[in-house]
């Protein structure tokens, strides 16, 4: 029985974060597809990402370009952004399967003390055409109740 509701709350908990908002058809002759999807950030809940990336329904690998725009969308506390690692490559907030050949799509959280921004990387595990595909958006404090005041220097 415990197991059985570990399952739902688990699927649950991963539709919550990331879910289809739309699609845009590529043409008739293709089938790739621009997938749109909205994540909204596990520990900081006032922000919502939305991402577009190209799907492709009869290949085994997706292409690794995407895009990634984060917008202050609900409340910030100085709570939430205590519970952030604070580390240079900060963590982990959503990944999604690019491929069957182990190519993923990860969006990470990383924390600007000095600006008192976050910012959320968008990126592929995968090399493509001799480069690593990656997106960026930013979501500065300013404003809500996480924000700082800068210290002045002595």
């Amino acid at each position: 029985m415990s197991s059985a509701l570990f399952i739902v709350a688990t699927s649950m908990l991963t539709m919550s974060c990331s879910d289809d908002v739309g699609k845009v058809s590529l043409g008739v002759f293709t089938t790739k597809d621009i997938k749109l999807n909205m994540m909204v950030d596990p520990v900081v809940t006032g922000v919502t990402c939305h991402v577009a990336s190209i799907e492709a329904d009869l290949s085994f690998s997706d292409p690794s370009d995407s895009a990634i725009s984060c917008r202050q969308t609900g409340e910030i506390t100085p709570e939430m952004i205590a519970e952030i690692d604070m580390s240079a490559s900060g963590e982990i907030v959503f990944k999604k399967s690019k491929s069957i050949f182990f190519k993923t799509m990860k969006i990470r959280r990383i924390f600007d003390k000095e600006n008192q921004t976050l910012m959320y990387v968008s990126y592929s595990t995968k090399e493509t055409s001799g480069s690593y595909k990656h997106s960026l958006s930013t979501v500065p404090l300013w404003g809500t109740k996480a924000y700082r005041q800068p210290q002045p220097a002595i």
